[in-house]
């Protein structure tokens, strides 16, 4: 996705046991991420830049505060809110779908991707315990497994479909290697994951089928909690990979860059945030920047900056400036970063819902222009009664 070369990306499956320091010279002023069990991601050039907007930027819009440095609103102690790495490394054997999924719980796999012309894009989200489902919300979450969905949603020109039928536990099969939800399925070779796609659409039934192909190009080596007491974690199991796309129903094929990462949780994601904003672009030589941040539902801050090589590793990244986007239709507040004196632009809004949206950036970061994928996304508004009777129209049941 990236306007730069990825510029041949490093070996498919690194050394497990090799060195995570960047490879620059003395001017680097890149730190490798502290892997020493549970320590802190970062420390002090973790204080995210500016408490005000850029010289020029307007005021933060209501409910949106410049994450991080002490004395900030919601800013807690110093080091309370930052996103920290897991003692392990990701499994070398990539996605797997057979991790127990507790009660509360959730585990989803994301992927995102853009057609080499920017003329398209995509995501799909394989869900166990699905997180935004009223139906799981409404049973008091005792049993995930009966609440599964795939969701894909496909943009561009032509073509432009959104579909996510709920199931239930008897539409559930997997192991390992392969998660079968209904009649779509997600099966991971060692080498490329294939999703076959049979869905229809909401509101309008409209079939969608096909196939996806990613292929990672990098795959990472560590998993994150994004909470203290690490109920929630985030895994960037392929940060930059290849896609091809080819569905029948609606008629389209393309091929391009795309990204793969996967959550899972042992309480509700609105129980652990209040709100995020999440973005990732892909740099030169085959790296990915990938920023997280977002306020706990306790009131403290969140928020890491990465930059994950072409082996796999992460590296701390000071955090870019801080800039404010338009707000969605439905007034969902949207922040970015873009290196200081650069703004970032809005190339097109994939996702606009009452409580998350999803855009596609143009931006520039790192002493690079590249195109991003972002995200925002309000628990605060997802809780709230209006949002969870609107739900069912977009997210129909199947028992």
């Amino acid at each position: 996705m990236s306007d730069s070369d990825p510029g041949g990306p490093g070996p498919l499956r690194p050394d497990a046991d090799a060195a995570g320091p960047g490879a620059g010279g003395p001017g680097d002023v890149r730190n490798p991420v502290p892997f020493d069990g549970w320590s802190p991601l970062w420390t002090g050039i973790a204080r995210m830049a500016g408490q005000l907007p850029p010289a020029g930027q307007p005021h933060w819009p209501a409910g949106i505060v410049a994450r991080g440095g002490v004395g900030t609103p919601g800013g807690g102690r110093p080091d309370g809110g930052l996103v920290r790495p897991l003692g392990e490394r990701c499994d070398p054997f990539g996605p797997r779908f057979d991790e127990n999924v507790p009660a509360d719980g959730y585990s989803w796999w994301y992927i995102d991707a853009e057609s080499d012309d920017g003329q398209y894009g995509l995501t799909v989200i394989a869900f166990i315990g699905s997180v935004f489902s009223p139906y799981y919300k409404a049973s008091g979450r005792f049993f995930p497994e009966n609440h599964i969905a795939l969701n894909v949603a496909l943009y561009g020109p032509r073509g432009r479909r959104w579909a996510m039928t709920e199931r239930g536990q008897t539409a559930l099969w997997r192991d390992r290697s392969t998660l079968k939800i209904g009649p779509s399925h997600v099966h991971w070779d060692g080498n490329a994951l294939t999703i076959e796609v049979e869905e229809k659409g909401a509101l309008l039934p409209l079939p969608v089928r096909g196939k996806i192909r990613l292929t990672p190009q990098v795959l990472g080596q560590r998993r994150f909690r994004l909470d203290p007491q690490g109920r929630h974690i985030w895994a960037p199991l392929a940060p930059l990979a290849r896609v091809d796309v080819a569905f029948a129903d609606p008629d389209i094929a393309w091929s391009g860059q795309g990204y793969l990462d996967s959550n899972h949780g042992s309480e509700p994601l609105e129980d652990g945030f209040a709100d995020w904003q999440w973005s990732r672009a892909h740099l030169a030589g085959g790296e990915t920047a990938v920023i997280y941040e977002g306020k706990l539902r306790s009131g403290d801050d969140f928020g890491m900056a990465l930059r994950i090589g072409n082996d796999g590793n992460a590296e701390v990244i000071e955090m870019p400036a801080p800039i404010v986007l338009p707000p969605t239709n439905w007034r969902v507040d949207r922040l970015t970063r873009a290196d200081a004196g650069h703004d970032a632009r809005l190339r097109a809004t994939w996702e606009d819902t009452p409580f998350y949206s999803r855009s596609a950036l143009s931006s520039h970061m790192f002493g690079q222009n590249v195109v991003a994928v972002h995200e925002s996304l309000s628990l605060d508004r997802f809780r709230s009664p209006v949002v969870q009777w609107m739900l069912p129209w977009r997210m129909p049941r199947k028992p």
